[in-house]
């Protein structure tokens, strides 16, 4: 348990903190599975309008520290490669 003043706060800071990345790493997750159902489904425009919104939010988690930024890039580089390959 902390004991000093500044580790109490940190203590907060933390149960905060965790609670909003939380939240990150649960809206990345969305989005990707978003992308990945319409994929599924075969739906290559419905894919393509998804990945355009889940990269953005992807780079985002990755630049607040949630993800690392090469897990995001290879999420995005991967769901565009299986979308590039529907067409064939």
């Amino acid at each position: 348990m902390a004991n000093t003043k500044s580790a109490k706060k940190a203590a907060r800071q933390a149960t905060r903190r965790t609670e909003v990345n939380k939240a990150r790493i649960t809206r990345a997750r969305t989005v990707v599975r978003g992308v990945e159902e319409a994929i599924a489904g075969g739906d290559r425009d419905a894919a393509i309008a998804a990945l355009k919104t889940a990269a953005p939010v992807l780079v985002r988690t990755a630049q607040k520290g949630v993800m690392h930024k090469k897990v995001a890039s290879r999420k995005v580089s991967r769901l565009t490669a299986r979308i590039k390959a529907m067409a064939n």
